[in-house]
């Protein structure tokens, strides 16, 4: 009864023996349906026979989609997950199946909103439940995860006790209040960041799962989300192609499947009609193609089962964040030795009786001791010294790092390139050279024949626009037997498809940019009717095309006639004018292919490739019926002793934007090498007109891939600094090429497209993919895939990390510039005097300042022209430059400078209490933080304003900084502990904050060595 609800269904049109099947069963359901009383039957015609649509009590008529729960139960979903062969061929095989799921091998499923909708609710969507993201609490505990801000927070609660018990609630918990109100500041803000930031990964993440795949809907093929495959949709695979669900084989050839991702075997495994039918989501397409029937999705599949099980980590630590670890270790390490030593001169101070309280009387007095008051001065002893820590650990660092990457990778897929690995947008800085294919990255990728030659070599005019032959059609130029031929080599041996809805309806073309380009000057040119071609002539064999072969073939046979069985092939016109014994002549005679013809074919070749164009040649064989091996497994395809047909140049423009990229590159001291398929004619012209070959360049070297492969270790590692071209070069060439680059000390960017790229892909320290050709398997090796296919993005990408270092830079100093002010501030002030001048809550405060909103403000700076002007950053230099010391020294040295005098002489200078002089300390300090943020934009440009309108966020961050600031000061002064300062008071602050800028300016005129500080060290141990 597996069938009952299809035979059921109205609207189809059936076999005689089918219908008798149905009105057997229609005779069985019905007698049901009168027996329990709960069904009325009422009569429907359709214009081919009676059916019975069976309702219930209420009158309502069921689903007209019933027959899917039926399949469902019929454990189409367990089918290729238990791998139930047995049940497939009891269930009559593939071509039952799609029709029980009210689908067809060849025009699909209907495809409608409504068809869509119910096999949606009767099968599910092709999604799997996804672990639920980190809530804003789990960050919250995270960002409480900080031993020092534990610690502050118990600070906080002995203080509030001690406070309250000594002046009463009324006043008392002011301190501890104002503690763990500021610790909560930071921790809301770090907790709010990181939400945010895992957020849009998140988001980000999701859309490398959402990939197009090829489906048959109403007739047409078509691209969809990989998340709206339905069962019963017929997929069409191709080589590099993911399988999207679990689904049964319906036609195809020589289709193998990696399955290592759900098994663990790297062999391919071999799937067909009538050997492992079956295949399972998840699984790559190696070799062949085929369409496909879904039978199951989502969960159903053993596929979305263990996806829907593994937790998506975006927390591992990216290079430049491990370095930041070690760089905030070592920071953290000074400041808890400074804190160490604070403590230690507070604690001596104070049991000698050398700390004051405000009516100068001795803190500690032995005549008159309580434990009270010693452990509530220990404690504040205490505080101050773990205050200290928390300013003096950098916790920003990883922060800036999450926000500069957050907000690129958000750019950057923006500008057509979508981040796979995060550290790729790092590494990306560091590149140093970058070998790039020439189709689709170089080149438009709208593929058009321009020039066709008869085997003969006589051209042949296309669309009213050739020399040679003259005809206003050129399908009337060529003999009738060679045209025959060519419908066949161009219709037959294709993975594209054409389809017609009508005869006035336009052709549809689908497949790649050179399939659509032959196929479409086919019917147009050649009068090609596809419909009729694949009625006339079965497939009997494919050898499907890839980078190393370089050409496709198949072998098809007559089905009407003597049954003619011919090999067709096509592919780069040299590899087949190898092959190549006999040629047709424009008078459809075949003839000898001898030294003359050969030469004058491969001057056309060659003329083909100095236009830029790419050429194809098309060559057949008829074969003897006993030898076409049509009775066994695997029949080969013979491609030796070929008869050529003709050569066909097809034409790619360059893209305009890439001379200018190129340039950009070169500028930057980036070396952009051409890696490609076509010959070696072909590709010098596309690298001259894109600028990688320039006229000056007498060291540059234009080679093929076998040459460069037949070199000896040691002449590859000499030349491969010198290659800008490689020509028809393999998969393994590529790979080649970036190990021998790799060992030279380069940092490598590769784009690919194509499943063999793959090796290439993993090898480069950056794996770019194109999103447009590149296949699954290709994209699921890189690191980064490029959205548009354009050699333009990469240079934007490339942009893009070096403004990641950039940015990461620009925060490193302005948060060293304040570590180093705040720390010797403060432990200056304890051995002198006994008394920091900036108390726990300023501290956090300075500490929200530089860590969070500081990282906001600094890392979200776009990149610049600039940027690509300089040489690539390399693997080993260290994050602080010499530059970058220069600048932050300076601005540390003056805020010491500033702040001490205030400290010292402060009082006698502004005539001002102590407490409004340590609110002046406090307010300078934070103004100084403040300009010196614009000073940290430029790390080497004086000009410390360019473009700083575009960026609406710094200039946010420092208005919320600026009005906060007046709040602590005006407003807060018991949270605080600040006192009320007049207009001139401010105005002193200002204008002394206000000198960083053009001692910034200044500073940035003194020249530095380029050599790293740590390297001229070890030279003066030298000496």
């Amino acid at each position: 009864m597996d069938y009952a609800s299809f035979f059921l269904v109205p609207g189809r049109r059936k076999t005689m023996p089918h219908k008798r099947w149905r009105m057997a069963l229609t005779i069985i359901y019905t007698c049901r349906a009168f027996a329990k009383k709960h069904l009325s039957a009422v009569l429907l015609r359709s214009p081919s026979y009676v059916a019975i649509d069976v309702r219930d009590a209420a009158g309502a008529a069921p689903d007209p989609l019933i027959s899917f729960a039926a399949a469902r139960k019929s454990s189409f979903a367990c089918l290729v997950k238990e791998k139930q062969y047995d049940s497939l061929q009891r269930l009559g095989g593939a071509a039952a199946i799609a029709a029980a799921l009210l689908s067809d091998a060849e025009h699909g499923i209907a495809g409608d909103p409504s068809d869509l909708r119910r096999r949606r609710e009767a099968f599910g969507s092709n999604t799997y439940p996804k672990p639920k993201p980190k809530s804003f609490f789990v960050h919250v505990v995270d960002a409480l995860g900080d031993v020092f801000l534990l610690v502050l927070v118990a600070c906080a609660a002995v203080s509030l006790g001690f406070g309250i018990k000594e002046h009463g609630i009324k006043s008392g918990w002011y301190d501890g209040a104002s503690i763990f109100l500021a610790v909560f500041l930071v921790v809301a803000v770090s907790a709010f960041s990181n939400h945010r930031q895992s957020q849009r990964f998140d988001r980000l993440a999701g859309e490398c799962d959402n990939i197009d795949v090829t489906v048959v809907r109403d007739s047409r093929r078509s691209e969809v989300s990989i998340f709206d495959i339905m069962v019963g949709d017929v997929v069409i695979l191709k080589i590099g192609d993911q399988v999207p669900a679990d689904g049964v084989f319906l036609a195809g050839h020589s289709l193998q499947l990696d399955e290592s991702s759900m098994t663990g075997e790297s062999d391919p495994v071999y799937v067909g009609a009538d050997e492992n039918p079956l295949l399972s989501s998840g699984a790559k397409v190696v070799d062949g193609y085929a369409s496909m029937l879904v039978t199951a999705v989502g969960t159903d599949t053993a596929w979305g089962e263990m996806m829907g099980t593994i937790t998506r980590e975006t927390t591992e630590p990216t290079p430049l964040q491990e370095r930041l670890s070690g760089l905030t270790s070592s920071i953290g390490k000074a400041g808890i030795a400074v804190a160490v030593l604070v403590f230690a001169v507070l604690l001596t101070r104070y049991f000698t009786g050398n700390t004051e309280d405000e009516n100068g009387q001795p803190e500690f007095d032995k005549r008159h001791v309580s434990a009270n008051s010693v452990v509530s001065a220990l404690v504040g002893i205490f505080q101050q010294a773990v205050t200290i820590i928390v300013v003096a650990i950098p916790e920003g660092l990883p922060l800036a790092v999450t926000l500069t990457l957050a907000f690129s990778m958000k750019r950057m897929m923006q500008d057509n390139a979508l981040v796979r690995t995060l550290s790729a947008c790092e590494t990306m800085g560091s590149v140093t050279a970058v070998c790039t294919d020439k189709t689709g990255t170089l080149t438009l990728n709208q593929m058009k024949v321009t020039q066709f030659w008869i085997g003969g070599g006589e051209q042949i005019e296309i669309g009213g626009s050739g020399k040679g032959t003259t005809a206003a059609d050129t399908a009337t130029a060529i003999a009738g037997t060679v045209l025959g031929l060519f419908h066949q080599g161009v219709g037959l041996n294709t993975t594209g498809s054409v389809y017609k809805a009508g005869p006035l309806s336009e052709l549809e073309i689908s497949g790649s940019p050179t399939e659509k380009a032959l196929l479409c000057w086919a019917a147009a040119e050649l009068k090609m009717d596809a419909e009729e071609l694949k009625k006339s002539y079965k497939v009997i064999h494919v050898e499907a095309f890839n980078s190393e072969k370089k050409r496709s073939g198949v072998l098809i046979k007559e089905n009407y006639g003597r049954g003619t069985v011919i090999a067709h092939w096509k592919g780069a016109a040299e590899m087949i004018m190898a092959r190549c014994v006999k040629y047709f002549d424009s008078n459809g005679m075949i003839q000898e292919l001898g030294i003359d013809q050969r030469v004058k074919s491969e001057q056309v070749i060659k003329g083909m490739a100095a236009s830029s164009l790419r050429c194809i040649a098309f060559a057949c064989k008829q074969i003897e019926a006993k030898d076409s091996g049509i009775q066994a497994e695997a029949p080969k395809l013979e491609d030796d002793g070929l008869v050529l047909l003709g050569l066909v140049g097809l034409k790619d423009p360059c893209r305009p934007e890439v001379k200018s990229a190129i340039r950009s590159c070169r500028d930057a001291g980036v070396a952009v090498k051409m890696i490609t398929g076509d010959n070696i004619f072909t590709a010098r012209a596309i690298a001259k007109e894109c600028g990688i070959i320039q006229d000056d360049d007498y060291d540059g070297l234009v080679i093929e891939g076998q040459e460069f492969r037949n070199y000896s270790a040691e002449e590859r590692m000499e030349r491969v600094d010198r290659i800008r071209v490689m020509a028809r070069s393999s998969p393994f060439d590529k790979l080649l090429v970036v190990q021998c680059l790799k060992q030279k000390g380069h940092v490598v960017a590769v784009t690919g497209d194509g499943t063999n790229d793959a090796p290439a892909l993993k090898e480069a320290d950056v794996g770019l993919s194109m999103g447009i050709q590149g296949t699954e398997v290709a994209k699921e090796s890189s690191d980064i895939i490029i959205l548009d296919d354009n050699f333009d993005t990469v240079v934007t990408v490339m942009r893009w990390g070096r403004c990641v270092y950039n940015n990461i830079q620009k925060f490193i100093q302005f948060q060293l510039t304040v570590n180093i002010a705040a720390l010797v501030i403060n432990f200056v002030a304890a051995v002198s005097s006994g008394k920091v001048p900036l108390t726990t809550v300023q501290l956090l405060w300075v500490n929200l300042i530089m860590d969070t909103m500081g990282a906001l403000a600094l890392a979200t700076d776009r990149p610049t022209k600039e940027l690509m002007k300089k040489p690539p950053v390399g693997r080993t230099e260290p994050l602080i430059s010499n530059v970058m010391w220069r600048n932050l020294l300076a601005q540390a040295v003056f805020q010491v400078a500033v702040l001490l005098i205030f400290q010292f002489a402060g009082q006698a200078i502004f005539g001002v209490s102590e407490k409004i002089n340590n609110t002046l300390i406090f307010n300078t300090f934070v103004l100084c933080q403040v300009f010196n943020e614009f000073n940290s934009r430029k790390l080497e440009k004086k000009n410390v304003f360019e473009g700083i309108l575009t960026n609406k966020l710094f200039l946010g961050i420092i208005g919320v900084t600026i009005v906060l600031q007046v709040i602590m000061v005006e407003l807060l002064t018991r949270f605080a502990d600040t006192q009320r300062l007049n207009w001139g008071q401010w105005g002193i602050c200002v204008g002394i904050a206000a000198i960083s800028w053009p001692i910034g300016w200044i500073v940035k005129c003194v020249p530095v060595s380029s050599t790293p500080v740590h390297q001229l060290l070890t030279r003066c141990k030298a000496f």
